[in-house]
C-alpha cells in the first residue's frame, strides 16, 4: 500500500508531506537549534541544567579535542557507554561534529558483549562512565580500543560538589569496582583542553552513516544497523509531524521551547535517542535525564521538581511509578503527552495511567532498523488501544504471505515497512541486509500484523523467536550460545514467557550432561556472561527437547507447554 493511503486518516494539524531535503546532517540540525534556543534549557541532571549555548560550547570543545589530539578521522567509530547523564549528549554531538560515527553501547553489557560490538564495529575510541571501568579494563586490549575517555558522575557539577559526588559514588556507595586504566583521559580534562582549541566543521551528507545501532540477531551475534544522517533527520521530522496534531486549544501538542520532557529511557536505546536527543533538541525543548529509573522513590522525587508536559516510557515503568504511593501527589496539570514504546502496552496499565494522570498513553511501533519510529497512535480520542496506530508521515506498510504476496486489509501477514527512516543496511553484512531489505526498500520486520480498513495496524504475533524484556530485545540464539558454553549443558533452548512486571521474561530449558547440573551455578554463569535482562528468570531441566527430524529445536512446542 502506498504511503498516501493514510493521509486522510490523520488527525488535524498533522502534515502529509515532509521537507526531507531541508537539512544535510544531524549536526546541521543540532547547530541550528543551539543558535536559535541558546538561552533555553537543553538537558538537566543531578541538579545541573545545561542551556543550548552550554551544550554547543561543550560539544565543540569535545569535537576540537578529538580533532587535535587523536588520529581519528571522519567516518571512524567511537563508542559511547553511559547511562542518562549530561556527558552523554555532549559526547554524542561532539563526536558527530568531528565527523565520527557513534556506536551506542549499553552500559550493562558484559565484557563478552562489549568485545563483540567493539570488534565488529571497528571502534577506535570509547567514552565511558568510571562505574564501568573494570569491564573496560577487561576488554580494551583485545577489542582494538586506542583512546579511552573516562567520565565521572560529578564532572559537570561545581568543583566542590562534583568532588563530593564522585567520592560518595566511589567510596561510600562502592559503585566503582577497582580497576587501573592509566591511559584513560578524564572527560573533564577533554572539555578543558578542547575549549582552548578550534573545532573545524566537517562536511557531511545525508547518505553518510551517523550512528551504528546494534540489534540482536535471530541467527548469530548482534548486527549494527547503519542509520544515516538522512534516516535520523527523516524520523525526527516524522515524530515532530505527529506532535503537530492539534490539542484541545487548536494548537500543536508540542510547542517550541515550552516543553519539559522527562527522559527515563536510556538515551543509548534508539527510541530515546530519537525522541530526546533529536526531536526535543530540534524544537528547543528541555530534557530532564533520569539516570536510574529503577530507583522509583528517587524518580518520583525528581518528577516533583518539574512541571513536566511529556514523558516517554514503557509498560514496566508506568506500573512501577503508579505502584508507588508518592505518585498520586504529583502535579500532572501540564502533562499532555505520554508515549509508550519498546514493548506491548497492557490495557489495564493504560487505563489506570489515564485515570491517575488525566493523560492518555499512546502506543507506537518501531525497530532499530527504522530509526526507530514506524507508526504511532494519534493523541486523545483517536488513539486505539491494542493497535500501534498509523504509519508516520511518508511511511508505507504492507503485509505479505509466505510467498511474498501482499495481503488485503484485515488479513494477517508479515509486516513490511518502506520509508525514509529505513536503515541503509547492516554493517559489513551484505547477506543479512539482502535478506531484510528488498530492491524497493521494503524492510521485512518478522512481525505478523493486520492492517484494518481505517489504516490502524495491530501486531498479532512475532515471526521471529525474539523475546522482549522491559523493552529490550533478547534473542534466544545468543542466550543459548552462552549457555552451551557451560560444561554441564548438553542442549538448551530459550523462550519468552509472560511476566507481569517486564512484559516477558526468559525461560531456559536445559538438557544436562551425564552427572547432572547445578542450577544455581548455571544461573551465576549466565549472570557473568549476559546483561541482566537477558539472564533466564526460570531454568527448567528436561531429559530431551522437541526437535524437527533434522535436529532443529522446536521453540514453538516449548512455548505451548509453558504455563
Amino acid at each position: 500500500m502506498h504511503a498516501d493511503f493514510w493521509n486522510d486518516k490523520r488527525p488535524a494539524g498533522v502534515p502529509t508531506t515532509l521537507e526531507l531535503d531541508r537539512y544535510q546532517s544531524v549536526v546541521e540540525v543540532f547547530e541550528r537549534s543551539c543558535q536559535r534556543f541558546a538561552d533555553r534549557p537543553a538537558f538537566s541532571n543531578l541538579g545541573v541544567t545545561l542551556s543550548y549555548a552550554d551544550l554547543e560550547r561543550h560539544s565543540a570543545a569535545f569535537a576540537a579535542w578529538l580533532q587535535h589530539n587523536t588520529t581519528l578521522k571522519p567516518g571512524d567509530r567511537i563508542a559511547v557507554q553511559m547511562p542518562n547523564v549530561l556527558q552523554y549528549p555532549i559526547a554524542v554531538f561532539g563526536a558527530l561534529r568531528a565527523g565520527l560515527v557513534v556506536v551506542n553501547t549499553n552500559p550493562l553489557y558484559t565484557a563478552r558483549e562489549m568485545r563483540h560490538q567493539f570488534r565488529d564495529a571497528g571502534v577506535r575510541a570509547l567514552v565511558y562512565l568510571n562505574l564501568f571501568g573494570q569491564r573496560v579494563q577487561e576488554v580494551y586490549r583485545d577489542a582494538g580500543l586506542e583512546y579511552l575517555i573516562e567520565a565521572k558522575m560529578g564532572d559537570l557539577l561545581p568543583s566542590a560538589k562534583g568532588w563530593l559526588v564522585n567520592l560518595l559514588v566511589d567510596k561510600v556507595k562502592k559503585m566503582v569496582p577497582a580497576y587501573a586504566l592509566p591511559q584513560a583521559i578524564a572527560f573533564k580534562q577533554v572539555l578543558r583542553s578542547g575549549a582552548t582549541l578550534r573545532h573545524s566543521p566537517v562536511a557531511q551528507q545525508r547518505n553518510e552513516v551517523a550512528v551504528l545501532q546494534y540489534t540482536g540477531g535471530t541467527t548469530g551475534p548482534a548486527k549494527g544497523a547503519m542509520l544515516t544522517h538522512g534516516n535520523l533527520i527523516a524520523n525526527m521530522l516524522q515524530v515532530l509531524a505527529c506532535f503537530q496534531q492539534h490539542g484541545d486549544d487548536g494548537q500543536p501538542m508540542i510547542k517550541e521551547g515550552r516543553e519539559v520532557m522527562i527522559a527515563p529511557l536510556p538515551l543509548y536505546h534508539i527510541y530515546a535517542f530519537t525522541a530526546n536527543c533529536m526531536c526535543m533538541t530540534f524544537t528547543g525543548n528541555h530534557n530532564v535525564l533520569i539516570t536510574n529509573p529503577r530507583d522509583i522513590p528517587g524518580f518520583i522525587k525528581e518528577l516533583g521538581k518539574w512541571r513536566f508536559s511529556a514523558l516517554i516510557g514503557l509498560n514496566t515503568l508506568f506500573v512501577a511509578l503508579m505502584d508507588h504511593p508518592g505518585f498520586r501527589s504529583l502535579d500532572f496539570s501540564a502533562l499532555k503527552v505520554t508515549n509508550s514504546g519498546g514493548t506491548a502496552l497492557v490495557k489495564a496499565t493504560a487505563e489506570r495511567w489515564e485515570s491517575l494522570t488525566g493523560c492518555r498513553i499512546v502506543e507506537g511501533y518501531g525497530l532499530t532498523e527504522t530509526s526507530p519510529v514506524a507508526s504511532t497512535n494519534p493523541y486523545g480520542q483517536m488513539a486505539r488501544l491494542g493497535t500501534v496506530g498509523l504509519p508516520v508521515v511518508g511511511t508505507a506498510f504492507k503485509v505479505i504471505d509466505e510467498q511474498g504476496q501482499e495481503q488485503p486489509l484485515g488479513q494477517p501477514g508479515e509486516l513490511c515497512i518502506q520509508g525514509p527512516q529505513v536503515m541503509k543496511g547492516y554493517w559489513q553484512q551484505p547477506e543479512a541486509t539482502a535478506e531484510a531489505l528488498d530492491a524497493e526498500g521494503w524492510l521485512k520486520t518478522g512481525d505478523i500484523a493486520v492492517i484494518d480498513a481505517d489504516g490502524y495496524t495491530r501486531i498479532v504475533d512475532r515471526k521471529k523467536d525474539m523475546i522482549i524484556v522491559s523493552g529490550f530485545n533478547v534473542y534466544p540464539n545468543e542466550v543459548e550460545e552462552v549457555v552451551m558454553g557451560h560444561p554441564q549443558v548438553a542442549n538448551c533452548a530459550a523462550i519468552g514467557v509472560a511476566d507481569e512486571r517486564t512484559g516477558e521474561a526468559v525461560r531456559l530449558f536445559v538438557v544436562a550432561r551425564e552427572g547432572g547440573i547445578d542450577i544455581e551455578e548455571l544461573k551465576a554463569y549466565c549472570k557473568a556472561n549476559l546483561t541482566g535482562y537477558k539472564v533466564p528468570r526460570q531454568i527448567v531441566v528436561r531429559d530431551a527437547l522437541p526437535m524437527t527430524p533434522v535436529g532443529k529445536i522446536l521453540r514453538r512446542e516449548l512455548r505451548d507447554i509453558a504455563p
